[in-house]
């Protein structure tokens, strides 16, 4: 699946408020080297080296394009191709950050364990995820998906993103590794300008790109619109066009 670093950042300020939060959740103080894995068009890695200046940081993404983005951004920290689930780089790690990333990164009960074990005694892993496929949002785009023409060509477009686990089922299996574990969900409200069309932008650097990658331009066309008019409904805007967009995430930090 292509991803677009300059569709992505549109939302960067939004986006970047659960990374802040989560980064000031970690305990471990001490941290020589850290790793940002999925770290997109840079943004994450910004702020981790923000968070840790001491640390020697580094930048993992299967993207080129998002990777192409990172390194004119930061163009003193190494940045590398790879894919999460075949990572193999034995650490050890301070801290390693997955912002936004696990969610498309299958068998999480391997995963999990895996990059618990990258860390050195007394680091963390700090993972965010968004939880939002039960929202009008994701709904709706099933909904899209399913009912126009394309259905024949969208049938695993749904299952691109890793079945959804609860905060239980995540505590249990860290702690079960021999984590510490701290995991909490929050729900963001993000004013977006311009009505259901900045809802349907936001989601275009993201959860709509495994339905929208499979059809050709006419289609992506109409089957935006379908979404677009559905959006409109589910999420009403204020008198002055702003659109409110309750976004929920979860987080989790584990340290050894």
């Amino acid at each position: 699946m292509d991803w677009s670093a300059a569709q992505y950042t549109r939302f960067e300020d939004e986006r970047n408020r659960p990374i802040r939060d989560l980064l000031a959740r970690i305990p471990t103080s001490e941290v020589k080297r850290a790793a940002d894995i999925g770290c997109g068009p840079g943004n994450s890695t910004e702020l981790l080296r923000a968070r840790f200046p001491q640390a020697a940081v580094t930048g993992m993404d299967s993207s080129p394009d998002m990777l192409t983005a990172a390194r004119k951004r930061l163009p003193d920290v190494r940045f590398d191709l790879g894919d999460i689930a075949t990572w193999s780089d034995p650490g050890p790690y301070d801290v390693i950050l997955a912002n936004a990333v696990l969610q498309w990164v299958p068998d999480h009960s391997a995963v999990m364990p895996a990059l618990l074990g990258k860390l050195a005694e007394g680091g963390s892993l700090a993972v965010q995820m968004p939880d939002n496929l039960d929202e009008p949002s994701h709904q709706l785009m099933r909904e899209t998906a399913s009912e126009g023409p394309w259905a024949g060509k969208l049938g695993a477009a749904a299952n691109s993103r890793t079945a959804r686990l609860g905060a239980d089922w995540y505590f249990r299996v860290l702690r079960d590794a021999g984590a510490t574990v701290d995991v909490w969900r929050t729900i963001y409200f993000h004013p977006l300008t311009g009505g259901a069309a900045a809802v349907v932008e936001w989601f275009k650097g993201s959860g709509l790109r495994p339905f929208l990658e499979p059809l050709d331009a006419d289609e992506k066309t109409a089957f935006l619109a379908r979404y677009q008019a559905g959006i409109a409904r589910a999420y009403p805007a204020l008198p002055d066009g702003t659109v409110l967009l309750p976004f929920p995430r979860l987080f989790i930090v584990a340290t050894r």
